[in-house]
């Protein structure tokens, strides 16, 4: 199986490429920007199938960055799902909770109403609408609290200020499951191939680790698992405010994907326990 894929440095773009049969494309290769010109690689490739694992994550910067955000998250997906259909290819596109508004308690199923709090999530459910569209084979996975060795991300950002400080207050009013790239970056490839196969398993799914937890509690997990000592206090959101609002509920139900690709929910504990041991080994 050959696969072109977007995103080159992005956390799960760089998992995927431990894979066999994967050509990525970097900012130099491919300008999300110029979602025309996106489709055109697509539409030139000898690629099987196409996975888009770049994306504008800078969720408060899109505040104000808003036409950017709406190019990058939904016009250049929606044009790379045209090309990829023009040639009969699937194409996989990765999604956020943040298409939610956080409310309530229990976890969103994939057909539970949309509604965004910020730009960042605006763009990326735009993203979603127009994949679906455009009616080709296609898989929309949405994900959460991705984490890995690569990149900035909350444990990477957690080791270094635990060895910086000795307590931190965390958030701790927003629940959901940390992701682990390479999780994700699993799940999209057992997808392609059964995408190949049966073009009928295309939709939304929902992928996200257990157990549930807090920013909080997972910053415990990862200082325990790290061996640092920095005490956490819990906090609320309100004491953490940012330009763009947090969802209060990310919990995914992810009853979908393990029905329809057999792939249930790791345990981010695990995940961490390879992050923490790559930074280590200097593997990253």
């Amino acid at each position: 199986m050959r696969v072109l894929i977007f995103g080159k440095t992005g956390q799960v773009a760089q998992e995927l490429q431990r894979f066999e049969g994967i050509t990525a494309l970097g900012r130099e290769d491919a300008d999300l920007n110029d979602p025309a010109a996106c489709a055109e690689i697509i539409a030139n490739t000898d690629a099987d199938i196409v996975i888009n694992a770049a994306a504008y994550t800078a969720v408060d910067a899109a505040e104000t960055d808003t036409d950017k955000a709406f190019v990058v998250n939904a016009d250049a997906p929606k044009a790379m799902a045209e090309a990829a259909a023009k040639r009969a290819m699937p194409f996989l596109h990765i999604s956020t909770d943040y298409v939610f508004d956080g409310t309530g308690t229990t976890p969103w199923r994939e057909d539970d109403p949309t509604a965004p709090l910020g730009i960042y999530g605006s763009s990326k459910l735009a993203g979603e609408h127009g994949v679906r569209a455009v009616g080709g084979s296609h898989a929309i996975l949405r994900t959460s609290w991705v984490v890995s060795a690569h990149g900035t991300n909350f444990v990477r950002t957690m080791l270094r200020l635990g060895t910086e400080r000795d307590a931190l207050n965390i958030v701790a009013d927003q629940i959901g499951g940390p992701t682990c790239a390479r999780d994700i970056a699993a799940a999209l490839m057992h997808m392609a191939r059964k995408l190949i196969d049966d073009p009928s398993t295309s939709g939304t799914y929902h992928f996200a680790s257990t157990p549930d937890t807090s920013w909080a509690d997972f910053a415990r997990e990862i200082f325990t698992q790290a061996g640092l000592s920095c005490d956490v206090t819990d906090i609320p959101s309100s004491a953490y405010p940012t330009p763009a609002a947090r969802p209060k509920n990310s919990r995914l139900d992810c009853t979908k994907i393990a029905t329809v690709f057999n792939i249930n929910r790791p345990d981010w504990r695990i995940g961490l326990a390879d992050i923490l041991s790559d930074l280590k080994a200097g593997t990253a």
